[in-house]
């Protein structure tokens, strides 16, 4: 009897589920306190009785049709999530090596996506118009261009020497375009939209990672709430175990955390292998950037005009490049080793001082690099100085990525050979994040500083960091093993982004600052020719617009507001 009374009451939560919703369905099964096979048993039941129910009423097939157009709405989103390159990869990087390592790749996504949003604007505003008053390009091509950046690419739109400073108009008496003010209105608001991206993105992940939530009501939220429960798929169910599994045994870590009790002879030990640390580092930080001075103060009269070969002159121009990413290869190593002798007690220290030795190095090389391009380049006797800026960027971007690429065979696969069949008991090597990020922003440092002199430089960048992705991901699951330490590090997406904004998206816009309100144009080349300064232009048009009544708001805004320095004041001191 209550064998046929509990038959009954299936029956009739059956027919009830069936009656609902998708969605009311789904939450009413997923709210059941019953194990995952008899809710599985119960939704194979509930779709057996819609099915039968809807072959015995004719008014069942509005709702079939509903139900195979959202079924193909769900096939059809799953295809185009199959189609982003990461979007299986970070789950599977996620389960496989922890928070720490996704967090590299994470970031990666981020820039990736950024650099394509600059591409579409400089592309759409500056390199579309060019096109329509381009002349042709009498430059023979040799192949040489795509290393050096020079010769046939001198004369495209690749560099901002090629575009005019003409106002373009495609028909005679029809509407026209400035390419003035288009270039310096499209590089300015992009900054400005950079900006606030990066606020955004900062005040956004900080709210979501630096919340003061208990870590034994995560840990059981995770264990009981967070379980997809429309997987279905083995495989995606068996990595959806694995990537919880990981969560957890960093949550745990955090909150199991042993604080060691030092004696003060090892405390002062300690501090001493610090201290002798960081004087070994910021000594080679010091020498790389000496080096880097003075070659780059030769660098214009010595490799560029001391060669009649032109051969030769293309050639000499990689040498600047090439040991600026040298340094920034082979000095890293230097300082991750120095973190492994000072044996911090957890990764995130390790990790965090390797980052900070680096910012060190690469943004003085970087800002050693921009003086040598503002105070030596811009006042040569180079005919078109932006262009030259240009090329040496493109070249720091190209050569930089060709490293990237041998530091991973050189660093992780060389490195997997060593330690698995000449000494094996050094094993696998760990994925250098602390490196591998610094190695990012650098990067999308030089591609910001180089928009003003070569405008397609995100695209190169955009190719570069997709080709990086799937390089790194690879090296990684072949070559690295997980992290001998489980450690969860939520915040360090939030620590890379505030990196990218200081110091070093606040640096370049003091370098671009610098570039267009005080440094002359050349006079013989660019949008800006002829003028004082690149931002003349926009002080022409505002004289312009002052001369007629509709639009002297415009003006009263540009002499009130723009050019005031106390909203200036106001405006950062809000932001910050």
């Amino acid at each position: 009897f209550c064998f046929l009374r509990g038959l009954d009451a299936e029956k009739d939560l059956i027919g009830s589920l069936a009656s609902m919703s998708s969605n009311e369905r789904i939450k009413a099964i997923q709210k059941m306190p019953k194990t995952m096979r008899k809710k599985r048993e119960i939704r194979n039941k509930v779709l057996k009785e819609i099915t039968k129910k809807s072959r015995h009423r004719g008014a069942q097939w509005t709702q079939g049709a509903l139900g195979s157009f959202r079924r193909f709405g769900n096939a059809l989103s799953e295809f185009f999530q199959q189609l982003r390159p990461w979007h299986k990869s970070l789950k599977i990087i996620g389960a496989e090596f922890g928070t720490s390592v996704l967090s590299y790749f994470v970031f990666l996504k981020w820039l990736l996506n950024f650099n394509i949003f600059s591409f579409l604007i400089n592309f759409g505003f500056i390199t579309i118009p060019q096109f329509l008053a381009a002349e042709p390009n009498n430059l023979s091509f040799t192949g040489l261009e795509l290393l050096t950046g020079a010769g046939y690419f001198q004369q495209t739109v690749l560099y901002y020497g090629f575009y005019t400073n003409a106002t373009i108009r495609k028909v005679e008496n029809g509407s026209s375009y400035n390419m003035q003010l288009a270039y310096i209105f499209t590089v300015g608001i992009y900054f400005v939209i950079c900006f606030l991206i990066l606020l955004f993105s900062m005040a956004r992940l900080f709210s979501s990672n630096f919340r003061l939530t208990k870590a034994f009501s995560v840990n059981a939220s995770k264990l009981l709430c967070t379980w997809d429960f429309n997987i279905t798929n083995e495989e995606a169910v068996k990595l959806q175990q694995k990537n919880l599994l990981t969560q957890i045994k960093e949550d745990l870590t955090e909150v199991n955390k042993e604080v060691v009790n030092f004696s003060v002879m090892e405390r002062f030990v300690h501090i001493a292998t610090h201290l002798l640390a960081w004087v070994v580092s910021l000594a080679t930080a010091v020498a790389a950037c000496a080096g880097v001075y003075f070659l780059s103060i030769n660098n214009l009269q010595l490799f560029v005009k001391g060669y009649s070969n032109d051969l030769q002159r293309q050639a000499a121009t990689l040498v600047l490049p090439v040991i600026v990413s040298l340094l920034n290869t082979l000095v890293p190593f230097l300082f991750s080793w120095l973190g492994h002798l000072e044996k911090f007690q957890t990764p995130g220290q390790h990790l965090c001082v390797t980052i900070v030795r680096n910012v060190i190095l690469k943004i003085s090389i970087v800002g050693i690099l921009c003086y040598y391009w503002l105070n030596i380049v811009a006042t040569s006797e180079s005919q078109c100085w932006e262009t030259f800026v240009g090329q040496d960027i493109y070249r720091l971007v190209l050569v930089d990525f060709i490293f990237c690429l041998l530091g991973s065979f050189f660093g992780e696969f060389l490195r997997r050979i060593i330690g698995t069949t000449v000494c094996i008991s050094l094993g696998l090597p760990e994925f250098d994040i602390g490196r591998n990020v610094l190695d990012l922003i650098y990067a999308q440092t030089l591609t910001w500083i180089g928009i003003l002199f070569s405008p397609l430089l995100p695209g190169i960048q955009m190719i570069a960091f997709l080709i990086i992705f799937f390089v790194k991901k690879v090296s990684l699951m072949r070559n690295c093993q997980p992290p001998r330490e489980v450690w969860r590090t939520a915040q360090m997406t939030t620590s890379f982004i505030f990196l990218l904004f200081c110091p070093s998206f606040l640096g370049v816009l003091s370098v671009v600052g610098v570039t267009v309100w005080r440094l002359k144009p050349s006079e013989e080349c660019g949008p800006f020719r002829g003028l004082p300064s690149m931002y003349a232009s926009v002080d022409e048009w505002i004289q312009t617009l002052e001369s007629y009544t509709v639009s002297k708001w415009v003006a009263w805004i540009y002499h009130n507001l723009i050019s005031s320095e106390l909203f200036f004041f106001i405006i950062s001191t809000i932001v910050l």
